[in-house]
């Protein structure tokens, strides 16, 4: 009978897939055909770059994503940090291009990506090319963009967020002893640093983790600071004063002190623009050519075809992308899987035409042992004589520093987070829980003292906690010591940094940790240096996942994390923290804490 229900329930859910494919195909059909009268853009030589940045900032762009919307389907490829570099670079060159229409609704980055965009900004603008900005209401992150522009305008009832920065890490230690579970918690040797424990042992920041978050969190304000004050000539005491009293509660007083040159209408806006295009003011606002990022992407690449070297036939830097937690098995586009990027690291190693080999790290860290899988191929390129650098992102942290620490150069932005070498492990006991609250209890047998040992019911003994003790040092002291190795340090030297203690990627520079301050852009063009060829292709690794199986995975309830993010909002990480943490498996070499910086 059971046999009879599973293939009838097999049968029906075969049929029903087959039914949404087809009608998911008639749609696109449909959907293709009603949008052939669309007017067509032509880039001409009166173009405008619309830049919104109203959604994440990915490390790089996808081929085209697949949205479903009521009665429609899209494809629309992901803001990558790598296509936003290069199409500003593009357009900075591009005769057709007059300037940037900024208008940031919101920005969804960390600190480094941030950084980045600031910095392909201020090259457009220093091109020689005008940038004008405008929102309706400015956040810090925004502002800190827009700032940018040779003019910034806010609406007239609009308002500018300007407070100062906060770190705030969520604690569960009081939540725990309410419900009577134990953490059972082991670090690295003195890793007093390695703070991803605080949350299971105190309801507050230790001394240790309130200096590193005090330095870090400063360098990333002072870093944001010295940007506005050089764009908008404004000194940095004035700045930091102005934040201090919450003045900017009115627009009068954000336009009175020169944070923005005006206070205008949307519309108002426009026809500065159409009269930096030589439009007339009485133009129709359609006649106006505004291409976003995707569309510009797309029109330029129609004239790829007259490179006088097809990409194939030169010499490559293979740029092969780590980005999220690291775990073992396959991973995907969003966290580092360790046999997905060892398989990509070997291609780029073994393939004649890869000349240099560019690992771009942005991780929190995550298993110790899915990172020395990683490692070890890095190691492998190492020997081989390739030329081998790391660009480091918003976080190469942990283990993220273990798969970069091979590198012959390490290349980071000045407000990367890194370091954060050290190791740790949590194993929880619910005996009291499932006793006291639940009115569970559990017996059972034996073959031999300690074949329990991992068992979430019960306490570690005393020589089961020494066993663990011991598991946590061998990693530690295998971890300082391969970074010694990498960067030419003695293991003592390595500990003394380490400790679990996270550094500012200026901070790491001033340590040995980091070699050159710099983004990917920069990494890759030295790395191609020092492998002595000047022409090349970048070939990016691994392949990105297509995005009819995204959508697929989607439908499938795979990504219920994108449901849950629109549902809770801003308390959608706290609920992502704390389930990363309680699906930890094995020695952990990870970021020491979680924190949203606002």
């Amino acid at each position: 009978m059971n046999f009879f229900k599973a293939l009838i329930a097999s049968t029906i859910g075969t049929l029903l897939a087959m039914v949404l494919i087809i009608l998911i195909f008639v749609i696109m059909i449909v959907s293709s055909v009603s949008g052939s009268d669309e007017k067509v853009k032509k880039l001409t030589d009166n173009s405008i770059l619309h830049i919104k940045l109203d959604e994440v900032i990915t490390e790089r762009s996808s081929e085209g994503e697949i949205k479903f919307q009521p009665g429609s389907f899209q494809s629309e490829a992901n803001l990558g940090l790598n296509q936003f570099i290069e199409d500003l670079q593009d357009a900075a060159k591009d005769e057709k291009i007059k300037g940037i229409f900024l208008e940031p609704s919101s920005v969804m980055a960390s600190p480094s990506t941030m950084l980045d965009v600031h910095k392909a900004l201020e090259d457009f603008r220093a091109s020689g090319k005008w940038i004008v900005a405008y929102s309706e209401d400015y956040s810090q992150g925004t502002y800190y963009l827009a700032s940018t522009a040779n003019e910034v305008y806010l609406y007239p009832e609009g308002s500018l967020d300007w407070r100062g920065i906060n770190a705030e890490i969520m604690f569960f230690k009081k939540m725990l002893d309410k419900l009577e579970i134990e953490a059972q918690i082991i670090r690295g040797p003195n890793n007093k640093f390695k703070s991803a424990v605080e949350p299971f042992m105190y309801d507050h920041m230790s001394e240790a983790n309130k200096v590193q978050v005090e330095t870090f969190i400063s360098d990333i304000w002072r870093i944001m600071l010295e940007g506005i004050s050089q764009s908008r000539n404004i000194s940095i005491e004035s700045l930091n004063a102005y934040a201090d009293s919450l003045m900017f509660v009115t627009p009068d007083k954000v336009a009175e002190y020169h944070m923005v040159d005006g206070l205008k209408y949307r519309d108002e806006v426009i026809s500065i623009l159409k009269s930096k295009v030589g439009m007339d003011a009485t133009a129709k606002d359609d006649d106006m050519n505004l291409f976003s990022l995707n569309e510009y992407h797309s029109k330029k690449n129609e004239d790829d075809d007259d490179d006088d070297e097809p990409d194939y036939k030169k010499d490559k830097v293979a740029v092969v992308y780590a980005v999220g937690a690291i775990e073992s098995g396959e991973g995907n586009d969003e966290t580092i899987g360790s046999e997905r990027i060892a398989r990509a690291l070997k291609e780029a190693r073994e393939d004649e035409k890869v000349k240099a080999i560019v690992l771009r790290v942005n991780s929190p860290g995550g298993s110790a042992l899915a990172s020395d899988v990683i490692w070890r191929e890095t190691k492998l390129i190492r020997d081989s004589g390739k030329t081998f650098y790391v660009s480091m992102g918003d976080y190469a942290a942990s283990g993220g520093y273990y798969i970069s620490c091979s590198a012959e150069k390490i290349y980071a932005n000045p407000n990367t987070i890194t370091g954060s070498i050290g190791v740790f492990g949590i194993v929880p006991n619910f005996q009291k829980f499932w006793d006291n609250k639940l009115g569970i209890t559990f017996d059972r047998y034996e073959t031999n003292p300690h074949a329990d040992l991992i068992s979430t019911n019960k306490p570690f003994d005393e020589k089961e906690m020494q066993a663990m003790q011991s598991m946590v040092t061998s990693i530690y002291d295998d971890f300082t010591s391969k970074v010694a190795t990498g960067r030419n340090m003695t293991q003592a030297n390595v500990d003394s940094i380490g400790q679990g203690r996270v550094w500012s990627g200026e901070d790491a520079k001033n340590i040995g940790l980091v070699d050159e301050i710099g983004n990917l852009d920069a990494c890759v063009k030295a790395a191609a240096a020092k492998a002595g060829f000047t022409d090349y292709a970048v070939k990016d690794l691994p392949k990105m996942i297509d995005p009819f199986e995204e959508f697929m995975q989607q439908l499938t309830g795979q990504k219920q994390a994108k449901i849950l993010q629109e549902i809770l909002g801003d308390q959608y990480h706290s609920l992502a923290n704390f389930k990363h943490l309680t699906e930890m498996r094995g020695i952990q070499a990870r970021l020491p804490f979680f924190m949203e910086i606002k």
